[in-house]
């Protein structure tokens, strides 16, 4: 996969912009996560949840990879319904 897969002609542009900064994340494996998640739920989630989503879009990559791998725990703030449903959808 090298992208998102899914249209984003029916969604709000704030919703348009966090399925983009998903993908064009800097790490590719990054990519793969948050994008994968964002191609699959960003028209599912609650308006909190693209709250919670665009606060991890703000962090650096480095960081989010060493939260995905459990090199690093996830701080507190961040560990959400919302991380665990991203990192369980690794898997799709």
């Amino acid at each position: 996969m090298t992208g998102t897969t899914r249209s984003s002609h029916d969604l709000d542009p704030r919703r348009r912009r966090a399925l983009v900064r998903s993908w064009r994340r800097g790490m590719r494996e990054m990519d793969l996560v948050l994008g994968g998640f964002a191609d699959a739920e960003i028209d599912r989630l609650s308006d909190e949840e693209v709250t919670e989503l665009e606060a991890i879009l703000d962090v650096p990559d480095a960081n989010l990879f060493k939260w995905v791998t459990g090199e690093v725990a996830v701080p507190p703030e961040y560990d959400t319904p919302l991380w665990a449903r991203i990192t369980a959808s690794r898997g799709r």
